[in-house]
């Protein structure tokens, strides 16, 4: 994969490319580390609001058009339910009960959802690739997500044995964090309504501040001493997911999306759980079981073959192609020996 970023020179290309994952996967250690010391719900309208403001004055500085008329407001309204609101909610209620590195590794399997929902709604092909992947995706979040000792009962044989329970099934980190990814999903999907009425860099400024200002709203009914145990170390771990996990990761991502192949560019996506999985490990310990470990390992080779999945459908034709070219050639020689020991032309 080679990509070039125009205007930057070639030294700092590499790290501009990675950088928006690499933000995205330490914000999510950042925000496992603060989450003692405040509430998910008011973390969760920081790390938006502040950041949509900042998107919204880059905006202007670059004189983007703002939304116009009652559609561009619907459709901004909707995203910003789906991937303000919801999303970052899900999320920062998910990592009060789960790891960084594991919410991150399941609310990047939102490229499963994305792919069956562009498939249903604008005709998208998943192929054989895409589908391989599904299913392979299907079986690690269901690695990461079920309790390991229903799988292990499962694969004893004794299925009867497990003991079902739909609260403590949602009261589980993971599951938040994939229903996290099911509205982070449906929003990158419904953006392709929302850039047919507004800029994409503006609608993305106002869905932060629309989708977090009614987290606050909840965080204040619900919730208390929300900044009364914050140190130093805590206000620094929320402006980092803020200014780098969102505003600026947002930023180059928007940049680097509209100046190279978009396609090669995120299919870098698996990168942010790999971070956060690093960082989670080296700065809070986390640790994953054996079960969880393969379920991670299915999930991001899922990922690969559903964002690559047109590349190595291309790839594998090629491959097949020249071998089955060989092949004629070579059952070609045989038959051309025979005709000269004949004294055939």
């Amino acid at each position: 994969m080679s990509l070039k970023i125009a205007k930057f020179p070639a030294i700092l290309s590499p790290f501009l490319l990675i950088a928006p994952f690499f933000f995205w996967g330490t914000a999510m250690v950042a925000m496992k580390g603060a989450i003692p010391q405040t509430t998910p719900l008011f973390m969760a309208g920081v790390r938006l609001v502040p950041a949509g403001a900042l998107v919204l004055g880059a905006a202007a500085l670059w004189k983007l058009p703002q939304p116009k008329g009652k559609k561009a407001w619907l459709w901004i309204g909707i995203f910003a339910l789906l991937d303000g609101l919801m999303f970052q909610g899900f999320l920062a209620e998910g990592l009060v009960r789960t790891g960084a590195g594991l919410g991150s590794v399941m609310i990047d399997s939102q490229p499963i959802a994305i792919a069956l929902l562009s498939s249903f709604l604008f005709g998208e092909v998943i192929g054989v690739w895409g589908a391989l992947g599904l299913i392979v995706g299907v079986a690690g979040i269901s690695l990461i997500g079920l309790p390991d000792e229903w799988i292990v009962t499962t694969l004893q044989g004794s299925i009867g044995n497990i003991a079902f329970s739909w609260q403590n099934l949602f009261n589980n980190g993971q599951w938040l964090m994939l229903l996290a990814a099911l509205s982070m999903a449906t929003g990158t999907v419904s953006i392709r309504y929302v850039s047919r009425y507004a800029d994409p860099v503006v609608a993305t400024g106002w869905h932060m501040i629309l989708g977090g200002i009614p987290l606050w709203m909840a965080s204040y009914f619900w919730e208390s001493n929300q900044w009364a145990n914050l140190d130093f170390n805590g206000w620094m771990a929320l402006a980092y997911a803020t200014l780098f996990g969102s505003a600026i990761a947002y930023g180059i991502f928007f940049y680097i999306a509209s100046s190279s192949n978009l396609t090669s560019f995120t299919a870098l996506t698996f990168l942010t759980p790999i971070f956060a999985l690093l960082f989670g490990n080296l700065l809070l310990s986390e640790v994953l079981t054996k079960i969880q470990w393969i379920g991670v390992i299915l999930t991001l080779v899922s990922i690969y073959l559903i964002n690559q999945r047109e590349q190595i459908g291309t790839f594998w034709k090629e491959l097949t192609t020249s071998g089955e070219s060989v092949k004629s050639r070579q059952s070609d020689v045989p038959q051309s020996l025979k005709s000269m020991s004949e004294g055939k032309p």
